[in-house]
């Protein structure tokens, strides 16, 4: 059987701030993200299945992103829990909602946080493949499972 490979876009709106950073990213400020996940596997053969020559449903997949990435991420505002959350729980209802994480809330460090909440989440019989996340209209950041694969 042949390794297909297949990807779904998802569309976010998200909000963060870079602590530290010597420029304009490190005030609050949004980004409409794309998500492109890809999974690689081999279509379905069973001929009683009613998923026959599929490698995943779309649907399924779009289920896994959005409990695992989407129901936390989207409309939120992202923050290192090192940022003074004090002053932004203070504001409220004002700030709606925040997500406090252990890692500077770059594109980089969201894929790598992304590719573990969605590893341990897709049917064993597919493979996460790569993840695309695009921040603008002209930059995006990517992870491929071939690039972080565990040398022994």
């Amino acid at each position: 059987m042949a390794k297909i490979r297949l990807t779904k876009e998802f569309k976010f709106e998200m909000a963060h701030a870079l602590a530290g950073y010597k420029g304009p990213c490190r005030h609050i400020h949004g980004h409409s993200y794309e998500l492109f996940v890809t999974v690689t596997g081999d279509p379905i053969s069973d001929v009683n299945s009613p998923f026959l020559g599929m490698v995943m449903d779309f649907r399924q997949l779009k289920e896994i992103v959005g409990q695992q990435i989407l129901d936390e991420f989207d409309h939120s505002l992202v923050l290192n829990k090192k940022t003074a959350p004090e002053q932004i729980t203070d504001m409220g209802e004002f700030v709606g909602r925040l997500l406090l994480v252990d890692y500077q809330p770059t594109s980089e460090n969201l894929l790598i946080d992304f590719a573990g909440r969605l590893k341990s989440s897709i049917p064993a019989e597919v493979s996460l493949y790569s993840l695309r996340l695009r921040e603008t209209i002209t930059s995006y950041a990517e992870w491929y499972a071939d690039d972080n694969r565990q040398i022994n």
